[in-house]
């Protein structure tokens, strides 16, 4: 299997944008009023991985605040998180359990240049084999460092209320219902979820929340 369309620029975003109006009205209604989307594009690498286990289950602030006191303490890469004993990671904010989540990923021996070369979902596998990465992080990782075009993140919570207000669905779309939903908007699922994640700060806006 090949790697696929890699989302570079603002220009593959506009392209997929443009397909998903075409192909999909609703898409074309949400865009008129998010605008352009984002690029989203972040760097590749451990980091990355490790920040994404750092924020589980936190709120934005907290999951910055701890994140920054690991960059200060230069426990952002594999070397530092495995010789670092627990009580300086228990020191910059981190659990018991995402201690043993960081060192599993350190200990993973994952080649992120590798990486970068392999299909969609040999990526998710080689990624959720880490304790601590769940498949929403590996797709999140994919779509986003590694610019996929073509991937979903169908358990987003915020991806399935878009898409609840968008499609005028009775009750939000469960993970299954939004994979199999999101089949449609092949090759472009990337550009989807960015438009959705557009659509849902525009829909809530609407309605008063913040």
């Amino acid at each position: 299997m090949s790697v696929g369309r890699i989302i570079h620029g603002p220009e593959d975003v506009a392209e997929g944008a443009a397909w998903l109006a075409k192909t999909e009205p609703r898409f074309a209604h949400a865009l008129e009023q998010t605008g352009p989307l984002p690029l989203r594009r972040k760097p590749e690498g451990f980091d990355q991985l490790l920040s994404a286990i750092v924020s589980q289950q936190l709120s934005v602030a907290a999951a910055a605040t701890i994140w920054g006191r690991m960059e200060t303490a230069g426990l952002d890469d594999a070397a530092a998180i495995a010789e670092a004993p627990d009580e300086v990671l228990r020191e910059v904010g981190l659990s018991r359990q995402k201690i043993r989540y960081a060192r599993a990923l350190a200990e993973a021996g994952i080649d992120f240049d590798a990486l970068a070369h392999l299909p969609d979902d040999e990526v998710v596998a080689e990624l959720t084999a880490v304790p601590g990465i769940g498949r929403w992080t590996a797709e999140i990782y994919a779509m986003f460092s590694l610019g996929r075009a073509d991937i979903f993140a169908p358990a987003d919570l915020a991806l399935q209320e878009s898409t609840r207000i968008l499609f005028d669905l009775h009750e939000r779309p469960r993970e299954a219902a939004m994979r199999s939903m999101a089949e449609e908007w092949s090759p472009w699922r990337g550009v989807a979820a960015r438009a959705l994640w557009a659509y849902y700060r525009v829909a809530k806006n609407r309605e008063g929340v913040r």
